[in-house]
């Protein structure tokens, strides 16, 4: 072992310990009172940040966020320990074990040359692992908390893998066209429970024609919120330069600035 993975070995262990004093007797107040439970959301929100920092392409940002992420996983980790249900070690060596069994083009006799070949693989030994048995069928095993775009890309994609997909992108841009027809209907028919029932079918479509293009649908949209927010704020500008208080002017008059500042930022 070299003096670098020595250094990250120590540092590894003195984090853990740092983690069990923060939990312990004389530690942290707030530390103490946590649960898996409680963490949740800050776990969610540490999620999104390093997504956000990947985003920045700013690599001390990003480590930054690693950071606090893995120290979710260590805390997570001492809770688990100090109810004798597991511990980092156990987490690791489970890591270490799967990672190992589903790469069997790496560490086996198994062949994928390609990245499509791997995942077939990947999705067979899963099927074979411990627990796949618990689901009975081919669109069980979505998370829950997992985001409605993502979770629907994720359950088209599983359906996808089967042969339940379209063979042509005509097809998928003309059920997008059929969605919206019937979308148009319902709002003609004023039916509440049907207008929502539309707009998720269309929603679901536009999902299915961006994976169709091979696009991240969460990826997608949050670009397009940033491309808003960058024009409205010059909106926003733009008004308070000549005078005016975007609260108190007319749609004219804020439709007027946005198709001026709509030209000077990249669509």
């Amino acid at each position: 072992m070299n003096t670098s993975e020595d250094k990250s070995t120590s540092l590894f262990h003195d984090l853990v310990e740092l983690m069990r004093k923060l939990r312990s007797k004389d530690g942290c107040p707030w530390d103490k009172e946590q649960s898996h439970e409680s963490l949740k959301p800050h776990l969610v929100e540490e999620t999104y940040e390093v997504i956000d920092a990947i985003d920045s392409g700013d690599p001390e940002k990003l480590k930054e966020e690693l950071a606090d992420l893995f120290f979710h996983i260590i805390f997570h980790c001492q809770i688990a320990k100090e109810k004798g249900e597991f511990d980092i070690g156990g987490v690791i060596a489970l890591c270490l074990d799967k990672m190992t069994r589903r790469h069997p083009h790496v560490f086996g006799d198994a062949s994928a040359t390609t990245p499509d070949e791997v995942l077939r693989q990947w999705e067979e030994i899963k099927k074979k692992e411990k627990g796949s048995e618990e689901r009975k069928f081919i669109v069980d095993g979505l998370p829950k908390h997992l985001p409605a775009l993502q979770k629907a890309q994720k359950l088209q994609k599983k359906v996808a893998k089967i042969g339940f997909d379209w063979t042509n992108i005509q097809d998928v841009i003309a059920k997008v066209d059929e969605e919206l027809g019937e979308v148009k209907d319902a709002i003609r028919e004023s039916k509440p429970e049907n207008i929502e029932e539309e707009v998720g079918d269309l929603l679901f479509s536009v999902v299915n024609l961006a994976r169709f293009l091979k696009l991240d649908t969460e990826n997608v949209l949050h670009k397009t919120i940033y491309k808003f927010v960058a024009r409205f704020r010059k909106v926003e500008m733009e008004l308070a330069s000549m005078g005016k208080d975007i609260e108190k002017c007319t749609l004219e008059e804020m439709d007027a600035v946005w198709n001026k500042v709509k030209g000077n930022i990249p669509a």
